[in-house]
């Protein structure tokens, strides 16, 4: 079998170095053993129709071990790769004849071959689909495509489901009074403080949130007047709020694609950068530092949800995302559910009255355009969410940064990067605050 190595890995924002029709490489394992499946690398890899061509139950390897196996001196040799391409094969009758650049992306490994694995154990199939890109679903009214999802999965116990979520279950009535707060433009400190006194839950986690590490008060915390006004301030007491009351609906599911970060930590850092670019920016028009904040918060909400609408098929889910590390995961729902987190999460939030700015960015967010005049929200969400995952702070693909999005929201990218920076510097002050989001917590 002729294999002609490169041996390079790939880096954001670098060509390809090497040519070839771009084919992916996906470990994947069973009680048997390992199998390598090889695909056209932009496709999305159909589990079912894998699983049923090879007549295995199978699932892909953990993306630390994807990065393990991959990275093993060995397989940097001719020889290393020859055993590699030895193992059980299933290949995609969409792979072309000849002239691969086979990529495996955990790794970020590469080589080329001239010709596909023709031993005995290679299984030729189609496994291997077009992925919808997100914006085609944007413009669709989304409780249209909301119901028509819950209706393919058992239609009146995920009806109930979702009608359930509109009342706004299991929040005390200071959190409903949060609610409407948060969507009073005129609502100040003085509507803010009798609500939090009348809740001792809420009371004590403002009082702990004023005197954590994160925040660093000057003098001792006295009073629920001296943690509002002088230390965190009424947007941030809001919003912290009202993450925590989200966090005590729904719990994080179960079945969580193996190696993603903590979803609350995702929260948090996203806020926590969304609200500082929102500082930075020069536009004319300002985003409001508190609104992007919520923004960040609540930006993956409705991931939480998918997990209590569908929590038969959410381990489901799971494991087609650990296959398509190179898709945006909302791509990958699209495909197995039929609705994404962002519309989920968008069309909720406006559902319970939180302010526009809030639910277009969170349902916008993978097309900032979409959201018309609140398209600076979506914007912030965008690039905070892809500069978290070039450090590892978020899930998801790591791609380059579209050209002149900074441009667009009047910052510089200097101060882009140092924004970045502090939220790496306060990562663990940041996962301090956010175990109070956590309903099992």
């Amino acid at each position: 079998m002729p294999v002609a190595v490169s041996g390079q890995h790939l880096t954001e924002n670098t060509g390809t170095p090497n040519s070839g029709t771009p084919v992916r490489l996906v470990l994947l394992h069973d009680r048997t053993g390992k199998v390598l499946a090889l695909l056209p690398a932009a496709a999305l890899l159909d589990l079912n129709r894998l699983c049923q061509l090879a007549e295995r139950d199978l699932q892909p390897v953990k993306a630390e071990d994807a990065r393990r196996f991959f990275s093993q001196p060995g397989l940097q040799t001719p020889a290393g790769r020859e055993q590699l391409l030895s193992l059980p094969v299933l290949l995609d009758s969409q792979c072309p004849a000849s002239d691969w650049l086979c990529q495996e992306p955990h790794s970020g490994w590469q080589f080329t071959l001239q010709q596909p694995p023709q031993h005995e154990q290679v299984q030729r199939g189609h496994f291997a689909i077009a992925a919808q890109a997100p914006q085609e679903s944007v413009g669709i009214s989304d409780s249209v495509v909301i119901n028509r999802a819950v209706e393919r999965f058992t239609g009146l116990r995920v009806q109930q489901r979702l009608e359930d979520l509109l009342g706004l279950p299991g929040l005390s009535e200071s959190m409903h009074s949060i609610v409407r707060l948060r969507s009073n433009p005129d609502a100040g400190v003085d509507d803010l403080v009798p609500v939090v006194k009348r809740d001792p839950s809420l009371s004590a986690q403002v009082m702990g949130w004023a005197s954590s590490p994160y925040y660093a008060a000057p003098g001792k915390v006295r009073s629920i007047e001296d943690a509002v006004i002088r230390v965190l301030g009424f947007d941030l007491v809001i919003n912290l709020a009202l993450g925590v009351a989200m966090g005590k609906v729904l719990q994080l599911p179960e079945d969580i694609p193996r190696g993603s970060i903590y979803h609350w930590d995702q929260a948090i850092f996203t806020a926590t950068l969304c609200e500082k670019l929102a500082t930075l920016s020069q536009l004319d028009e300002r985003p409001r530092p508190g609104l992007a904040y919520l923004a960040g918060l609540l930006h993956n909400f409705g991931y939480l949800v998918l997990g209590y609408l569908f929590p038969p098929y959410f381990s489901k889910l799971s494991r087609y995302i650990e296959a398509n590390p190179h898709l945006e995961q909302q791509q990958v729902e699209q495909e197995v559910l039929h609705v994404t987190r962002e519309q989920i999460g968008g069309w909720l939030l406006e559902s319970w009255k939180l302010p526009d700015e809030v639910s277009m960015a969170v349902r916008c967010q993978q097309v900032p355009v979409e959201a018309g005049e609140h398209q600076h929200y979506a914007r912030l969400l965008y690039l905070a969410s892809r500069l978290l995952r070039a450090e590892g702070l978020s899930d998801g693909p790591r791609v380059a940064i579209a050209d002149g999005l900074m441009a667009q929201l009047a910052l510089a990218p200097e101060q882009v990067r140092q924004a970045v920076e502090e939220v790496k510097a306060q990562t663990e002050s940041l996962s301090q605050l956010s175990r109070l989001f956590d309903a099992g917590a």
